[in-house]
């Protein structure tokens, strides 16, 4: 590949998004010149270690038009001389007649900025979602007549209409997701074969392994408590108010502790819910959190529960990055057969799956691995195997560099 990439993306940095700035940080070590453009400034507080490792430049775009509009109003007098700004702008009008929403316009001013602002020497674009940030990478490499590839995640694809999703896989160089559901979703849509079914590596070198001994907590001993984790933002696709119900069904006699990392908009309600169920003083609410962190209370914790759903929307998740980050420490995990998560989790074997939504099989799946510290032991290293042989992000990123036509060789300064 020649000159930059340019990588659009929603936000950033993100907490939520350590597997974009892995691949990032990757892309990078492998010797790419790269260029970061996002829609959004940042609103979380804290940063990974990953973040200060990346060192490509970042251009944020304008989230308002309002707000910067001489930049905007520049933005567009020089995208005019474009070569292929006629052919953006009528792509970008066939779209908005059939979506005709202020963000739609928001899409088409950014990927003008875009188009003028970023490096001259930009050789490629790649947008990480493919909702906005793929309309954005989609109008603005065409501005520049440039080629564009698209990352799909699962929000991003099961949330927009099949219309968006067919035109945008139809133009992109290629298209990459990170399910097999997604990517059968997405195949059928496509025209050609373009879409490539890439799974998100951990860096195995920042998950090392847990050599720490396993827990033998029972749930016999109230002053030692199974100690129960889930990380994941209050949202309803994470399905965490069923996991409270779950938990408050729970025999008396045996002794819990939860805790919850992250932030989210239905964070108030669920700590309500918790007062309501009499099982507050159970549960810890951590709030957002340092990758190290959430590291060491993998460590700290007995098994990982993120019981999954379809929220009303269509939304849902792919394969969490966190399920990966809790089997890679040898931890049980107990979640939902939805989206990619049993091209993972295997019922019975790393961990148990039972029906989103169902409280009582969350219940007794919880009480089981409480009560039989071996079988957790068992299925926990089940589950650190199998990350750490096929969800290694060395192996991510040679198919990328692959799709990419970049050599795979680190730079001499890497």
């Amino acid at each position: 590949m020649n000159g930059t990439l340019v990588i659009f993306l929603k936000g950033y940095p993100r907490l939520s998004e350590t597997f974009i700035a892995q691949e990032i940080l990757n892309l990078q070590k492998a010797g790419l010149k790269l260029q970061l453009v996002s829609l959004r400034h940042p609103t979380d507080t804290k940063r990974h270690p990953v973040h200060h490792e990346i060192t490509a430049p970042v251009l944020y775009l304008p989230e308002y038009v309002h707000d910067e509009w001489k930049r905007c109003l520049a933005g567009w007098l020089k995208a005019r001389r474009l070569p292929g700004y006629r052919q953006a702008r009528n792509i970008w009008l066939k779209d908005l007649r059939r979506d005709f929403t202020r963000n739609r316009v928001r899409r088409f001013v950014q990927a003008m900025v875009a188009a003028v602002e970023i490096t001259e020497d930009a050789g490629w674009f790649y947008g990480h979602f493919i909702h906005t940030p793929g309309s954005v990478t989609r109008y603005a490499s065409t501005m520049r007549g440039l080629s564009f590839s698209i990352s799909a995640h699962a929000k991003d694809i099961w949330t927009s209409p099949d219309w968006e999703l067919s035109e945008k896989l139809d133009d992109a160089r290629w298209t990459v997701t990170c399910t097999g559901g997604g990517a059968s979703h997405l195949r059928g849509l496509a025209a050609g074969e373009n879409v490539h079914l890439v799974y998100h590596g951990l860096d195995l070198s920042r998950f090392a392994p847990n050599d720490q001994p396993s827990s033998t907590r029972d749930g016999s001993d109230a002053s030692d408590p199974v100690r129960l984790l889930s990380v994941g933002r209050a949202v309803e696709k994470k399905g965490l108010d069923t996991l409270l119900d779950a938990l408050a069904q729970l025999p008396a006699k045996l002794h819990w502790r939860w805790t919850h990392i992250a932030g989210g908009p239905l964070l108030a309600e669920l700590k309500a819910q918790a007062e309501r169920l009499g099982i507050a003083h159970k549960c810890h609410f951590a709030g957002a959190q340092a990758q190290a962190d959430v590291l060491a209370a993998y460590r700290d914790s007995d098994m990982f529960i993120l019981p999954c759903r379809i929220a009303a929307d269509g939304d849902r998740d792919g394969l969490p990055n966190v399920i990966v980050e809790a089997q890679s420490q040898r931890m049980p995990v107990i979640s939902t057969p939805i989206s990619g998560i049993p091209e993972l989790i295997v019922d019975g074997t790393n961990g148990a799956l039972v029906p989103p939504n169902n409280v009582g099989a969350l219940a007794q799946a919880i009480e089981r691995l409480a009560r039989d510290p071996s079988l957790r032991a068992l299925m926990g290293e089940a589950g650190e195997t199998r990350v750490r042989s096929e969800f290694d992000a060395a192996r991510e990123i040679d198919q990328l560099l692959e799709l990419f036509g970049a050599d795979s060789r680190p730079a001499a300064d890497g």
